[in-house]
């Protein structure tokens, strides 16, 4: 199987050409990627934790799915297959806000990103898929933002960055 390609961008997220992911993350060049955040009635925010064999940050927790667009590929459509892939349920998804990051790893990984954040809401179990999921909860904002802040080994080094602004984003839309 051939290896799983990133599309690489400039910082107007315009594609600038495809790249092996591994190769992507060992140069820290900027590629695109999204993170889906799951919602319930409760205002309860569904978290996952990352598989034992995943090929770094392996059982951390972090947002409910996040991976790379394929070519051609919208970011809804990437956020809906893979929250399928590795949480087992689809549902409508909102694109929130978009921003550049940069994050690396101990492993000299090196995750340099354009995330397009998205939202959903769910009120169920999710099916998850354990080659890429090893338990997964449900937590309130609040609470999220403080245990990252007493427990930051507990969590991945991007969901730490994606969480402030999500739980900005949120907090402004609620006061709204």
């Amino acid at each position: 199987m051939m290896e799983e390609q990133v599309i690489l961008v400039n910082e107007k997220d315009e594609p600038i050409g495809l790249m092996p992911k591994m190769e992507a993350h060992e140069k820290a060049v900027l590629h695109r990627a999204f993170s889906v955040f799951i919602m319930n009635a409760k205002g309860e925010t569904m978290l996952q934790q990352r598989a034992a064999d995943k090929y770094h940050s392996p059982l951390l927790w972090t947002n409910t799915c996040c991976s790379h667009q394929r070519d051609g590929e919208t970011n809804l459509e990437a956020g809906k297959r893979r929250l399928q892939e590795e949480m087992g349920f689809e549902v409508e998804l909102k694109e929130l806000f978009s921003f550049i990051y940069k994050a690396p790893f101990d492993n000299g990984l090196t995750e340099h990103e354009l995330d397009h954040v998205m939202m959903g809401y769910y009120n169920e179990e999710p099916q998850i898929n354990p080659e890429e999921v090893q338990d997964w909860k449900w937590m309130k904002p609040e609470a999220i933002k403080s245990d990252i802040s007493n427990n930051p080994d507990s969590y991945t080094e991007w969901f730490k960055i994606i969480f402030d602004k999500f739980y900005d984003y949120i907090s402004k839309t609620d006061s709204e």
